[in-house]
């Protein structure tokens, strides 16, 4: 008993898996009873269990094992961030404790390079001199790391070749570049084929038909007064607030130097919470942001003039913390009735505290409302354990109501609570008196 004893509180605190996604259901994760500390013979009085909410693993009571209970979409999971994984507890009884479990989702090269429009129009002058560039719609890749690394092939044409310009995320811009003047008389359009293709192993590609018609002179593109422009907005900001204003001019007089904005290759996220005015170039939310949801937004903006030259900038937006969600509280276990003999420290309730702000706003303190032999530890994760803080004594009270307080540092603060009823069960400590 004494070495059963020591070995459950030698078990470690943490455990980490990693697995790539898509895994199927019933894949092995790992053997979670043995690195949790706990022998074959344990699991039937110890009642290893899971208490994650999205059950995506499951855990055999037999042997231990942790397995996959359902499919794991990193990009549904995840989206682009650069890691992924779950969290969660796994509960055991006899005595009760809790350890915190993480598995990290691995990115495996599952989606091939998107481009948003199936076609490509670009209108060139006849008269713009060799060497202009245009720049060519972005792949989007929805895996990360190595698998979303995109680079750029174009069908051969002795009058255009592609170059490929690193932006200032790191990701590569793909450019076509003039290599010798066009004669609309001669050919007056040109068909050609721009190839996307991934880092993966082995790569995936997509393509997007590049149609280029050939127009009179307009020997001047637009040129953004900024390369980069940054915003930094609160995410309770209301629906159609200004976020910032983009500039372009372009040198050309007439209908060739009048400029139009509008969003480049941008997730649909993007377009549905921002809007631009395409003739002053003010960009509106247009849907209520959440910092919660994402808290950096960065897209591209094109600028295009009359005779159709292209020109595009970067706009980054970042969305700052407001306190707008109450930490949220769950019941993990409760062991009700106790007895009244139940040694000082005893655990009667595991709780699990969570809330979804950032910083400040989203470090929560638990602490106990009403009159009761109980105290509330902190523990791993965001969990905390209800222990008795004394001897408890069914004679004096059978059953005892307290209140868990949960409070954030937000300014101003918020808070939730739930009771815990806790009934506490006689022992035979009492023996016959007599009146007299």
């Amino acid at each position: 008993a004494v070495l059963l004893c020591l070995c459950c509180r030698a078990a470690a605190e943490r455990v980490r898996y990693s697995i790539p996604e898509e895994l199927g259901r019933g894949s092995l994760v790992g053997p979670l009873a043995r690195d949790l500390g706990l022998s074959a013979d344990e699991l039937p009085a110890r009642k290893l269990r899971l208490s994650e909410e999205k059950q995506y693993f499951t855990v055999n009571e037999e042997n231990g094992h942790l397995y996959v209970n359902e499919r794991l979409d990193r990009e549904e999971m995840c989206g682009e961030s650069a890691t992924c994984s779950v969290s969660f507890e796994a509960l055991v009884h006899n005595p009760m404790n809790i350890f915190r479990v993480e598995v990290d989702i691995q990115d495996v090269n599952d989606n091939s390079p998107v481009f948003r429009n199936a076609a490509l129009d670009l209108d060139i002058g006849e008269w713009i001199p060799p060497g202009a560039r245009f720049p060519l719609d972005m792949a989007r890749d929805a895996d990360v790391g190595s698998n979303s690394v995109l680079t750029y092939q174009l069908t051969s044409n002795p009058s255009f070749t592609l170059a490929l310009r690193e932006n200032p995320g790191g990701k590569k811009q793909p450019e076509l570049v003039l290599e010798r003047a066009l004669d609309r008389e001669k050919q007056s359009s040109f068909e050609l084929v721009l190839m996307a293709v991934d880092g993966g192993d082995p790569a995936r590609s997509g393509t997007v038909q590049v149609r280029i018609n050939v127009t009179d002179a307009n020997d001047n593109s637009p040129v953004f007064s900024k390369r980069i422009y940054e915003a930094r907005v609160a995410e309770n900001l209301p629906v159609g607030s200004l976020v910032l204003q983009v500039l372009a001019t372009d040198a050309d007089a007439g209908s060739s130097g009048k400029v139009s904005y509008s969003f480049g290759n941008v997730p649909d996220d993007v377009a549905m919470l921002f809007s631009i005015d395409s003739e002053s170039g003010e960009i509106r939310t247009a849907g209520p942001l959440d910092f919660e949801e994402n808290s950096k937004y960065i897209f591209d903006l094109e600028a295009r003039d009359g005779g159709g030259l292209t020109e595009k900038c970067e706009v980054q937006i970042d969305i700052t913390d407001v306190n707008d969600n109450t930490p949220e509280i769950t019941i993990l276990s409760l062991s009700s009735p106790v007895t009244e003999d139940a040694p000082t420290g005893t655990v009667v309730a595991l709780l699990k505290v969570r809330d979804r702000d950032s910083g400040e706003n989203g470090q929560v303190s638990c602490e106990l409302s009403g009159e009761a032999p109980l105290s509330i530890v902190a523990s791993s994760g965001g969990s905390y354990k209800v222990v008795t803080a004394s001897a408890l004594d069914r004679e004096q009270a059978s059953e005892h109501r307290v209140t868990v307080v949960a409070r954030d540092r937000g300014r101003p603060a918020l808070w939730s609570s739930t009771e815990l009823v806790l009934e506490v069960s006689d022992v035979n400590d009492n023996a016959p008196v007599f009146e007299e």
